[in-house]
């Protein structure tokens, strides 16, 4: 009867296994439900990378604050015409088309101011109409400014300042 050959390098001479270690295992293994380090050998995970923005998401914000500051600059623009107007305060022709006079509120102290206003009608009015209304409303008026834009139409009565 013959024994089988002792496992490992037969020519290898010398070498001891450590103390207390079976044969054919890694000198320390890892205890289960040991936290710390992975076992080794043991692929490392992939480290968790920061969120990344695109270049599509960036233009799209972009393109939005670019809408929202035309349109609020628009607003804010439009603030000081004659639809802002209201009883005392003072306006600047900006055009000398009467048909399109682009009045705009002005201080009453800044040296563009030309007109004052007497008064301020909600509704829609023609001319004969803007004319008896004005004259009820201030009997000292210059002029008659009227703007149809729908539901906000209205009549302004002037004067020089």
């Amino acid at each position: 009867m013959t024994t089988p050959p002792p496992q490992g390098n037969p020519f290898a001479q010398g070498q001891q296994q450590p103390y207390g270690q079976p044969q054919g295992q890694a000198p320390f293994p890892q205890q289960a439900g040991q936290p710390g380090f992975p076992p080794l050998g043991a692929p490392m995970p992939p480290q968790q990378q920061g969120r990344k923005i695109s270049f599509k998401t960036i233009k799209n914000v972009v393109i939005v604050l670019i809408v929202a500051g035309v349109a609020i600059g628009g607003w804010i623009a439009s603030r000081d015409d004659a639809a802002a107007a209201a009883v005392g305060d003072c306006m600047h022709r900006g055009s000398t088309d009467d048909n399109n006079p682009d009045l705009e509120v002005v201080d009453c102290g800044d040296v563009k101011a030309q007109y004052k206003v007497l008064a301020k009608v909600e509704g829609n009015f023609s001319g004969l109409t803007a004319q008896s209304k004005c004259e009820a409303e201030s009997k000292d008026f210059e002029y008659v400014y009227t703007e149809t834009n729908g539901s906000k139409s209205f009549l302004l009565c002037l004067k020089d300042k």
